[in-house]
């Protein structure tokens, strides 16, 4: 927000006569000079600040802000396309199969990018598989999740979509097309799919790219694509109603007492093992994370003194407890955690529910038969999202290789800038470290200061590392009075009609 009165200025009074008119016409200089630089910090300053700026000073925002969505700052979510965007045409160069590998929001990434490659290639999209065995070990699959029909309706100006692969009548038999099997390379860029791919579509008719994750480059010099990511995102990739209904429910009893933040707490096995933070568990524990990361992980030489120090191990239960009670929040407060199963088990969590008893997941806010039937695998992630998008207040414990708190800050920025609480482990480790040698004065102060630093999910720049489906702030954003005419608002009726959810 720009101070009131930058533009307006200051008119000096007219010099009088005499010797001092030249030193007097000086000085008023040197004063204007001075104060167009303040003027000109304060713009700058503002004008970049990171984080959907709010009233006060932020070491002492007041929780009744905090429970607020961000301001703002005059922008809105639209991914509606801004300029030429014919729809596909009825002759496409061919199929396009894709196998989406990993859990549920790496997937869901993976879908927005093969709906972007088969717009790229004009091909016809085949409903991408799921590869739920491998990872979740059920078989769910697409439709198992997801609402196929509004999938295939919201996106049928963007690209044709079909649900299997047709059967073609050759020499008297009948049979299903045969796509020829290719392997994209990691964050591949456009032109791999308008050569060698492409190439091999048309030379088949159909092509089958496997493994699909992370397989097409995130950032990409062309908003329109950018936009079509996040209509598939945010618009077409809708839960199949057994889910919204039985998220829904959880909210409405959570909300029911009142304001409830989530937490993805991820102090999980595979977390720990990948960050290579073993030290504080004791020798069977950590024989069995060194076991999982020799297995699952390429070696690397990790020293816990050292990946701690840097904010690369995962907060403990009590840390997060201890970082939510320096904010101000008390143990009245009602938190829901999006976890699996959490290592060490209840010995790191006793410390965390001293501090906020009143702790809960999808099991015990309804434990009816209905819902332990619907959030196993898939299912049960795909209601901790819906939980976590629709929070007052979303709480992400590390987010950096984790698909599943990425994908909700960008769907909770998108869809109205709502409160995320980002903890800055680099800053906050050394606190941490400083009180577990007994140095604890200052301790809550100095980590409410590393705190109200941090961005609170308002519209702020995207800076690598940090992902387009993290923030996609500004291509899938539009102001109704911008500076900049690409960031005006489309006509309401063009994309929200789709899906107004």
């Amino acid at each position: 927000m720009r101070r009131p009165g930058l533009h307006q200025r200051q008119h000096a009074k007219p010099a009088g006569g005499g010797g001092g008119g030249v030193k007097g016409m000086i000085g008023r200089l040197l004063i204007a000079v001075v104060v167009v630089l303040i003027c000109t910090i304060s713009f700058i300053v503002t004008s970049t600040s990171n984080g959907g700026a709010r009233s006060g000073s932020r070491s002492k925002m007041s929780l009744d802000e905090l429970w607020r969505s961000a301001d703002s700052v005059g922008w809105r979510p639209s991914s509606a396309p801004r300029s030429d965007w014919p729809p596909p045409p009825s002759e496409t160069n061919g199929y396009l199969r894709v196998r989406c590998n990993g859990g549920l929001n790496q997937q869901r990434t993976a879908i927005c990018n093969a709906v972007l490659a088969a717009r790229i290639m004009n091909a016809t999209l085949v409903l991408p598989e799921l590869d739920a065995n491998s990872f979740w070990h059920d078989d769910s699959g697409f439709r198992g999740i997801y609402d196929v029909e509004h999938f295939m309706k919201s996106l049928r100006y963007d690209v044709k979509i079909v649900e299997k692969m047709p059967e073609i009548r050759k020499n008297g038999k009948t049979k299903k097309i045969k796509a020829v099997q290719l392997r994209p390379p990691r964050d591949a860029p456009i032109s791999w799919y308008t050569t060698d791919a492409l190439v091999k579509m048309k030379e088949h008719g159909a092509i089958y790219l496997t493994p699909f994750s992370h397989r097409l480059a995130e950032e990409i010099d062309n908003p329109e694509y950018q936009r079509l990511r996040c209509r598939v995102n945010y618009h077409a990739l809708r839960f199949k109603t057994n889910i919204m209904k039985l998220s829904q429910s959880i909210v409405d009893k959570l909300r029911a007492q009142g304001h409830f933040m989530s937490i993805h707490l991820r102090f999980e096995m595979d977390m720990l093992a990948f960050a290579g933070c073993f030290d504080i568990f004791n020798s069977k524990e950590q024989e069995i994370l060194k076991k999982y990361r020799k297995e699952n992980f390429a070696p690397k030489k990790l020293v816990y003194k050292e990946r701690r120090a840097i904010g690369k191990c995962p907060l403990t239960p009590e840390e997060v407890g201890l970082i939510l009670r320096a904010m101000g929040f008390n143990n009245s407060t009602r938190i829901y955690l999006a976890a699996g199963d959490l290592f060490g088990g209840e010995r790191f969590m006793k410390p965390f529910r001293a501090l906020f008893p009143h702790l809960e997941n999808h099991s015990s806010v309804d434990p009816s038969d209905e819902l332990a039937e619907n959030t196993q695998g898939l299912l049960g992630s795909a209601v901790d999202y819906m939980v976590c998008l629709l929070s007052d207040i979303f709480m992400p414990t590390y987010d950096g290789p984790s698909n599943f708190a990425n994908n909700l800050l960008g769907h909770r920025l998108y869809y109205g800038f709502r409160t995320t609480i980002r903890p800055d482990r680099k800053a906050l480790a050394p606190i941490f470290i400083d009180r577990e040698k007994g140095r604890t004065a200052g301790f809550e102060e100095t980590v409410r200061q590393a705190m109200f630093k941090t961005n609170l999910g308002g519209p702020h720049k995207r800076i690598p590392p940090e992902s387009f489906y993290t923030n996609s702030w500004p291509e899938c954003f539009c102001q109704t009075s911008p500076q900049n005419p690409a960031h005006k608002c489309p006509p309401d009726n063009v994309l929200e009609i789709l899906d107004s959810s």
